[in-house]
């Protein structure tokens, strides 16, 4: 028997601090200004998309002990934000990045509960930990929680959390004839919950909402981040984007859920992708080159190179081989503030790696930084693209792919005007929405109502 034709999943994430926008580009927009966010998102819903996407950033990075200016560094803060666009869209889902190492469950919960009631259901909330005791000078707890203790503080957030969202049931706000409101049960909001990280009790202030429970994304790669979100999440990034490391992926993210109680259509599998356009495969390839020298200029090739080697590169120079010193092992104190130095397990190891790829393919230092730092893209024509897209959400390598574009706040619009219409030709994307809220688009059954 044929299997039906999947749906795919779209979104766009308006990026915070990262290495993907094009800042010497003209079009590059503010991150601060509100009509930046509104321009983004209104063009996600003009193109059907499920969400909008928005990373948080809890501390301006640092490299040689001076603010890390080559991305952006500021950001206004994620709650504000989606509220704000909640007013201006009407379908558009609004998923924010929300860290439960430093904050507290009643506070979290009531925001993403309000945020579900102004948006009419489209709230999501991606549950991120925090490594770093540099982050976490700014709060009053600070401090480094090792990767289990993170999980574990994250699990039980999110179960606290869920205590506080079903402390409400949908039927306990009634509305009278005169147009009023009364409670049916004087214990409605009553909550308790204890365990080794938490230990709160009283009433939630806020009623149920659309969709009972915010959506819930998370986007850890370790075991322990792909069996928390086999167990808790409605939705996982990935940065596994291939057809081949896709695959596997999602073979090992999906089968995890039976253990949970939990069926394989429970859990999306998102990955993030980048995408250039042309006119022809040939014109978006000349484009694509364009965009990487501009994202990884010589200062940040130095930088990046710094973050691995731990010791300043200042002198280096970004057109010659490699450094021929190794890394400095231990604690990094070059970059601070940034996930991406502690992917590097092995330092040593992995610049071997790199000096055998940089002679293998005779790349100078630059080179081998725009390679090695290179996301999953789409490049080519838009049938090419769209091509690309369908293929690998039907071959199960995704449940379909986050976008982000290397300019904001208008890089989406190529996407939205050239490729949404080649998907929905074909039928693997709507041609409007169906549903209200963000639970429906995504095909997510609601909770079940305590």
């Amino acid at each position: 028997m044929t299997r039906p034709r999947k749906q795919i999943h779209l979104a766009a994430h308006f990026p915070g601090v990262n290495n993907t926008t094009v800042w010497s580009d003209p079009a590059s927009g503010s991150h601060i200004d509100f009509d930046s966010f509104v321009r983004f998102a209104r063009t996600a819903e003009r193109g059907k998309f499920d969400f909008m996407f928005l990373a948080e950033g809890l501390r301006l990075r640092e490299q040689n002990g001076l603010i890390y200016d080559l991305d952006v560094v500021g950001r206004p803060d994620t709650f504000t934000v989606l509220a704000a666009l909640a007013a201006v869209t009407e379908r558009l889902g609004l998923t924010g990045t929300i860290n439960s190492t430093f904050n507290e469950p009643y506070e979290v919960a009531r925001q993403f509960a309000s945020l579900d009631h102004l948006s009419d259901g489209r709230a999501a909330w991606n549950v991120v930990t925090s490594w770093d005791a540099f982050t976490g000078e700014n709060f009053r707890r600070g401090g480094f929680l090792a990767e289990d203790q993170r999980y574990e503080r994250a699990e039980s957030f999110l179960a606290a959390a869920h205590a506080l969202f079903d402390s409400w049931r949908g039927d306990e706000v009634v509305a009278d004839q005169d147009g009023g409101t009364f409670l049916s049960d004087p214990r409605a909001g009553e909550f308790a919950y204890a365990d080794a990280h938490f230990d709160i009790r009283g009433r939630f202030t806020v009623p149920r909402s659309p969709q009972g429970r915010p959506v819930i994304f998370q986007a850890g790669d370790s075991d322990r981040g792909r069996e928390f979100a086999a167990s808790a999440a409605d939705a996982i990034f990935s940065r596994h984007g291939t057809l081949a490391e896709g695959q596997a992926f999602y073979a090992d993210v999906k089968g995890r859920l039976a253990a949970h109680g939990r069926r394989h259509d429970e859990l999306l599998i998102l990955p993030a992708a980048t995408f250039v356009l042309g006119d022809t495969d040939a014109e978006a390839a000349d484009i694509a080159h364009d965009v990487r020298l501009a994202q990884v200029s010589p200062a940040t090739a130095i930088k990046f190179l710094e973050q691995l080697w731990n010791r300043d590169l200042s002198d280096h120079d970004p057109d010659g081989p490699l450094p021929t010193v190794d890394p400095v092992v231990g604690e990094n104190t070059i970059a601070r503030g940034r996930a991406s130095v502690r992917m590097h397990r092995d330092p040593i190891a992995t610049a071997n790696a790199w000096r055998a790829r940089a002679e293998a393919e005779n790349l100078t230092t630059r080179e081998l930084i725009i390679e090695v730092t290179g996301r999953q893209n789409f490049v080519g024509s838009p049938q090419t693209v769209a091509d690309e897209i369908d293929h690998l959400v039907q071959h199960d390598a995704s449940d379909g792919f986050i976008l982000v574009p290397h300019v904001t706040p208008d890089g989406l619009d190529p996407f939205v005007d050239r490729v949404v219409p080649l998907l929905q030709e074909r039928r693997a994307f709507r041609a409007d929405y169906e549903g209200t809220t963000l639970r429906e688009h995504l095909g997510l059954a609601a909770p079940v109502s305590p």
